[in-house]
């Protein structure tokens, strides 16, 4: 999936140079950069098309997020969720649009798949599997129906966009922030690839961007995590039967003093110099991509993703905020900064 990487970021770096060639200089916001690249990108690596194509899921995603954050408000009349409000049925409309955008997405490429046109995209796997399945194997039972294969896409979309976005634009911030770590940065950048385009083998030679991108999401981790008890649990002193949901903040978790030192504020990248668990002292603490069985799936594509639209960036340009720029953490969806990223 590099070369989708590859070529989805030099179309952003191709399209600031040209900003900056014309100008000498030029403020962009960040966060509406990366959702454009990210979109790009996951539409690509996962479903072989463009973003273009996947524009509207994106928006319709992005819209059913905050109207379900809506809804949530509603806590002392859970039977609100129920009724056929507004709200409600805007939700309905946008799971009805979404499916049947998708529908047709995977209706095309199972077209392709049957004529033997492969393509080794997460859709194309998952689809190729799928058939295998059902049809090779005889198994009508091991297969997934569209309604699966949506869920999944509709995972996709979200966690391939929305966190990735949030965690280069925290980064893009950061650095402009702390102007001796982006030197840092790029100076490792410069030495591992210098001018060429970065490969698999070398991004993971990056140590120094490694280190900033985990500090990065242990200030600004992208969610919460939710989890519901399967059976009754004991928890310190407590003992909670099934059926519980349990709400896990990790802005605090990851803010600890108890568990990160005094120094739990300041952003010191260095403390994953000696990699996660030596920085959690084999605490689980840290865990902005969950943690056991239901560990984020995508966490190896968000890293290569950023890893590599980082040190592009850091290979050809210097960044700074703008003078207007507000630093105003806000948790919708997604940690996200309130207004934006100048």
């Amino acid at each position: 999936m590099l070369p989708a990487f590859v070529v989805c970021t030099d179309e952003m770096i191709s399209k600031w140079r040209k900003l900056v060639n014309f100008m000498g200089s030029s403020e962009v916001d960040m966060s509406v950069e990366f959702q454009n690249l990210t979109g790009d990108v996951i539409s690509r690596a996962a479903f072989g098309s463009n973003f273009e194509e996947g524009r509207l899921i994106f928006l319709l995603q992005k819209e059913q997020g905050r109207l379900f954050l809506q809804s949530q408000m509603n806590i002392n009349f859970p039977l609100l969720r129920f009724l056929p409000t507004k709200v409600n049925k805007r939700m309905k409309h946008i799971n009805r649009e979404v499916g049947s955008l998708l529908t047709r997405i995977i209706e095309k490429r199972e077209k392709f798949i049957r004529a033997g046109d492969h393509k080794d995209d997460l859709l194309g796997l998952l689809l190729k599997s799928n058939l295998n399945e059902v049809e090779v194997n005889k198994n009508s039972d091991g297969g997934m129906s569209m309604a699966d294969v949506i869920e999944e896409c509709k995972l996709f979309y979200f966690a391939g966009q929305e966190t990735t976005t949030n965690l280069l634009t925290w980064t893009m911030i950061v650095l402009s922030m702390h102007n001796e770590w982006q030197e840092r940065a790029r100076e490792e950048v410069l030495q591992v690839f210098g001018n060429n385009k970065p490969d698999y083998d070398d991004l993971n030679r990056l140590k120094i961007v490694n280190m900033i991108l985990l500090e990065v999401m242990r200030l600004y981790p992208s969610t919460s995590l939710i989890r519901c008890t399967k059976k009754e649990t004991k928890l310190g002193d407590m003992s909670l039967p099934a059926g519980v949901q349990l709400f896990m903040p990790l802005h605090i978790v990851h803010r600890d003093k108890e568990q990160w030192g005094e120094d739990v504020m300041e952003f010191k990248p260095e403390r994953f110099s000696e990699g996660m668990f030596k920085a959690t002292k084999d605490k689980v603490s840290y865990f902005p991509f969950g943690w056991g069985p239901r560990i984020c799936v995508g966490q190896n594509f968000a890293m290569l993703e950023s890893k590599l639209a980082i040190a592009k960036i850091l290979q050809n340009f210097s960044f700074q905020l703008s003078p207007t720029y507000t630093h105003a953490p806000h948790a919708a969806v997604t940690l996200q900064p309130r207004y934006g990223a100048q």
